[in-house]
């Protein structure tokens, strides 16, 4: 990890304790080396950070295309992030993410593909069981609670005090997640039981 990722990962998570009352639980759960695919609920433009400011890992994210301009985009290229087109996952970015996980590090996926709009779990898009597919590698199941209500969609200030929450859950080997290669609607299927495995993390 460099300098400036791990002073942005105490900076954000300084930032979520005082302001958030911050919990973060299953810190046991992350593999402390290998690749991985982190796979969490989307509730938040808070989440990514929320998510990695606590992980012992040089965690690496996806972000919208577009936003690779300016100053903005140097900064979001120096916290890992990956330039992904939302309508849909090309050949260029699916080097560079298997890239990544190749070199053994971990990804950050949100299966459901955007936020969700009511704070609720919505349906897995292909995407993750196409990149599980292909990378071969364990998922961690993580869920996040609050930042929906501290930063949804449609919302242009943070809400100070609401709490957040973020949990780790065990991790899923590869073969039980894609057991059947040969099913119909595979990588649906696999995206389905990780939102299975997301939703069966306990919430208060």
């Amino acid at each position: 990890m460099t300098t400036f990722y791990i002073l942005a990962q105490r900076f954000s998570y300084f930032y979520f304790k005082f302001f958030h009352r911050f919990e973060v639980l299953g810190l046991e759960n992350i593999p402390r080396d290998g690749p991985f695919i982190l796979a969490s609920n989307h509730l938040s433009f808070f989440d990514p950070p929320a998510l990695g400011c606590k992980m012992p890992r040089n965690l690496h994210y996806f972000a919208r295309n577009t936003l690779f301009v300016g100053p903005l985009g140097k900064l979001i290229r120096n916290l890992n992030s990956i330039p992904v087109n939302r309508d849909q996952l090309d050949l260029k970015t699916l080097r560079s993410v298997l890239g990544v996980l190749k070199n053994g590090h971990p990804l950050l996926v949100f299966p459901e593909g955007t936020r969700s709009k009511d704070g609720k779990l919505a349906k897995g898009q292909k995407g993750i069981g196409l990149l599980i597919a292909k990378s071969k590698v364990p998922v961690l199941p993580a869920r996040i609670q609050g930042s929906h209500e501290v930063l949804g969609a449609g919302t242009i200030f943070p809400r100070f005090g609401r709490k957040l929450r973020v949990e780790y859950g065990k991790v899923c080997p590869y073969h039980s997640i894609d057991s059947d290669p040969g099913e119909d609607d595979r990588y649906q299927k696999i995206s389905q039981r990780i939102m299975d495995a997301i939703e069966q993390i306990a919430i208060d």
